[in-house]
């Protein structure tokens, strides 16, 4: 996954999670997330 898609999907989510005009669609919010966990991300300097 880009960081272009992955910044895409952590919009999205926090889109659904965080805007109330926003319908939450619980079963989107699951999808985004196991996408999400399969997805590389760097490192934490200092971790």
């Amino acid at each position: 996954m880009s960081e272009a898609e992955m910044d895409a999907k952590l919009a999205e989510l926090d889109q659904l999670l965080n805007d109330p005009d926003t319908r939450m669609d619980p079963d989107r919010v699951w999808a985004l997330l196991a996408e999400l966990s399969g997805a590389r991300l760097p490192q934490m300097a200092g971790c």
